[in-house]
């Protein structure tokens, strides 16, 4: 077998449990003589909590407790606290308010907790929940940018004047001004990133119980280490080997289930105040309302171009809002990540970024797919479209003008950031070919033919990874029976780990693939950072690598010992340790054995050299009826640089499902407030549309693996948010081919056919 993915692909090791229904769900779990948690959330968007009164629930059948923040004060619960990461453009630091797990005093959002009441069956706690009776005095609320924005906006905090918590800001005003003025081409465009709800397909779930005088508690996290040690160093205030975190199936993560959220933690401080398990699920209603939501952003962006089409400056503008608490992600994401890759797959000597984060009265904004690249990449690609139609030059043609080259890199970017390898026009040659670039005239006129509108899209990306943290641990332990065990710190969120991670390993060792099991989830066995910012497979892939080195040098040593040979002599093949030139030798099972413990056990971690950057190229085809603003989408190709692939049917699935995400988010998906009240107008699947099968054409997707990357060992360089990267852009830039003969510029996020119908209506009526 070949190493790194080019050999026969194993079968999905996780399909099995997971389609016939004995997937491993916090949800499942249920204990002798567990209680339920029920969470009392404000409807209000912003207002001051005059009075609890939650007698009456205290009396209801099956209640064991009812709490409120004073409760949980009193009982030693700690709270949140983020600590002001970046300055005001001004220099001043905003006071950051606290977060409490349940409200203090004011609630800030629709959805925020009160109050918790506990009950022996869910069914009793829900109904004993309606009976809390909260008085409320109405503040005045602001959910918009703009509007928080305004002098005499309502004020979220007292310590953040104006609304304001965080502003940060990149390259030269002054010269990138120079450029502008000087430049033969102008391009602007303003654009909104609609709010997004996290949709997974599992609500958030928490069983919380003791064992002896330890606390455990199952949850769907994507990093289990740090999840244990928030709860341990905010809520619980207990030491961090009294608490042990096991993560089991999760059905998605994309962001939403990094950490824990505040709401979340309720149970856990209730399991160690009852010294009983405490199970709370969230219902879909409450993931809606209260959940970390993705993007909100409102950008001003602009590009200048010599006479040839070479960018000379880049310029943005940009707002975004996190929401009435600010998290750790929501902050750094607008102000950190995302302007990584603001510059793109392009030579952009000249930059002057400006970006200021904003609260309003809605609920927190976090980490979602792609986390800030989808917005930075979806300006620039926008910008690219717009200068190839004003300056007359065919958007690929714009795009190579201005690519970094092969013989560039290493290249450092304005933002200082370090390709280490890419072929940009490469991956947009192959795409243009395999999208039948050449073709699309005729389809074209075959549209307008019945009265459509047709466009085309093209998109180049490239993708920022591994979460700012480049080690990752895979500890090995082999039993007796030859199974090689690995605890992983990276976790499984249905991207497909165990798998991916099971045949490099096989590859690697030699061994069948039924050998080896991929343990990841628990704090006790494994730390580690965890699986976000498309890092597992490049960097806990590596750990595999350098984990199956280790184990196999040790290994030699321990047969040496065995065989009573020199360690120089012992070599290792197919799971089995020989003497060279003899037929002496030992399987690792039987050497496993032989050790005092009956196991050979290997701690590694692995670190690689920088970050990996998957880059690529999309092309996609729409067609657009003019009489109802309807979008069809009808052709979608990409050719992805994802480095060497561990397995290739998972990274198609993973691009797959990237690239639904983001064309969701450009034609139906968008996350409302009422502007006036605060109150949450899409909080279900009634009112906020998600992708489904229908809404795409069959994806042709290609990879090509020439191009490996050289900050890790396989040349790997991820994939799970790439698709959701390129994707959106991509049907924007058609959606506008196909309008911009109509004398429409600009339309905004999510191209519903209301949206579209009435761009249209308009540009009728100023052309008559």
């Amino acid at each position: 077998m070949a190493v790194f993915g080019k050999a026969q692909y194993i079968k999905r090791v996780e399909d099995d449990r997971l389609l016939t229904g004995n997937g491993g769900f916090s949800d499942n779990l249920s204990r002798p003589n567990q209680v339920h948690v029920v969470l009392v959330r404000s409807p209000q968007a912003h207002a001051r909590i005059v009075k609890i009164d939650a007698e009456a629930a205290r009396k209801a059948p099956g209640v064991v407790a009812v709490y409120s923040w004073a409760d949980m004060e009193k009982e030693g619960s700690g709270y949140f606290v983020l600590p002001a990461m970046f300055p005001n453009a001004d220099g001043t630091k905003p006071d950051m308010t606290p977060r409490r797990p349940l409200a203090h005093e004011v609630v800030r959002y629709v959805g925020e907790p009160v109050v918790a009441v506990v009950a022996d069956t869910r069914a009793q706690a829900a109904d004993a929940a309606e009976l809390v009776d909260i008085e409320y005095e109405q503040l005045p609320s602001v959910t918009e940018i703009e509007d928080a924005l305004k002098p005499d906006a309502p004020q979220v905090w007292k310590g953040a004047p104006g609304n304001r918590v965080g502003f940060n800001r990149f390259g030269d005003a002054a010269k990138a001004d120079a450029a502008f003025a000087a430049a033969a081409h102008k391009v602007e465009i303003d654009i909104v990133h609609q709010r997004l709800i996290v949709n997974a397909m599992e609500p958030r779930a928490i069983m919380a119980e003791w064992d002896g005088d330890r606390m455990v508690v199952h949850i769907g996290s994507q990093n289990p280490s740090a999840t244990r040690d928030i709860l341990c160093d905010v809520i619980l205030k207990m030491p961090k080997d009294k608490v042990r975190v096991l993560v089991r199936d999760i059905g998605g993560g994309f962001g939403m289930r990094t950490g824990i959220q505040p709401d979340e933690s309720v149970a856990v401080w209730v399991a160690k105040v009852l010294k009983r398990p405490v199970k709370w699920r969230a219902e879909r209603s409450e993931e809606f309302a209260s959940a970390t939501a993705g993007r909100d952003q409102l950008h001003k962006m602009a590009l200048a171009l010599d006479k040839d089409g070479r960018i000379l400056a880049l310029r943005m503008e940009a707002f975004a809002n996190v929401g009435a608490y600010p998290s750790g992600a929501g902050i750094a994401i607008p102000l950190f990540v995302g302007p990584k890759v603001a510059t793109g797959t392009y030579v952009v000597s000249l930059v002057d970024f400006k970006i200021t984060c904003v609260l309003t009265n809605t609920a927190t904004v976090g980490a979602y797919r792609g986390a800030g690249r989808p917005e930075c990449l979806l300006d620039l690609e926008r910008l690219m479209d717009s200068a190839s139609r004003q300056i007359g030059i065919d958007p690929a043609e714009l795009r190579r003008r201005n690519f970094v080259t092969p013989a560039q890199m290493p290249y450092t970017t304005a933002m200082g950031e370090k390709y280490d390898t890419g072929d940009f026009d490469l991956f947009l040659t192959k795409t243009l070919a395999a999208a039948d670039w050449d073709g699309f005239p005729a389809r074209k006129a075959e549209a307008e033919k019945r009265g459509k509108l047709y466009g085309r899209g093209l998109a180049s990306y490239v993708e920022w990874t591994s979460a700012m943290v480049m080690n990752e641990m895979a500890h090995y332990e082999v039993k007796a029976d030859g199974k090689v065990v690995i605890w992983m710190g990276t976790q499984g969120m249905g991207q497909g780990l165990q798998t991916s991670f099971t045949q490099l390993a096989s590859e690697l060792l030699g061994i069948d693939a039924s050998q080896i099991e991929i343990a990841m989830g628990d704090s006790d066995k494994v730390g580690g950072v965890g699986s976000m910012g498309s890092r597992s497979a490049y960097i806990g892939g590596s750990a595999v690598l350098s984990g199956s080195e280790k184990l196999v040098d040790k290994g030699k040593e321990l047969a040496a010992d065995a065989l009573e040979a020199s360690t120089a002599d012992i070599v290792y093949a197919g799971g089995r340790f020989t003497i060279t030139g003899t037929d002496r030798g030992i399987g690792l099972g039987e050497l496993a054995a032989k050790q005092p413990d009956k196991r050979i056990f290997i701690e590694n971690v692995n670190t690689v050299d920088g970050i990996a950057w998957p880059n690529g190229a999309h092309v996609g085809e729409v067609e657009i009826d003019p009489e109802t603003g309807d979008v069809t989408l009808k052709r979608y190709t990409t050719v992805d640089d994802v480095g060497r692939p561990l397995h290739r049917p998972i990274v198609f699935g993973q691009i797959h499902g990237g690239c639904a995400q983001g064309i969701g988010q450009a034609l139906i998906e968008e996350n409302v407030y009422d502007r006036e009240s605060g109150q949450l107008i899409t909080g279900s699947f009634m009112d906020y549309a998600i992708p489904r099968a229908g809404l795409f054409p069959t994806f042709n997707n290609q990879l090509d693996d020439s191009v490996p990357a050289k900050t890790n060992p396989l040349g790997a360089k991820g994939v799970g948010e790439s698709g959701a990267v390129g994707s959106t852009p991509t049907v924007m830039n058609a959606i506008m081919d196909a309008l911009w003969p109509l004398g429409i510029r600009n339309i905004q996020m999510p191209a519903t056919p209301l949206r579209v119908w009435t761009a249209i209506q308009e540009a009728r009526k100023q052309a008559a």
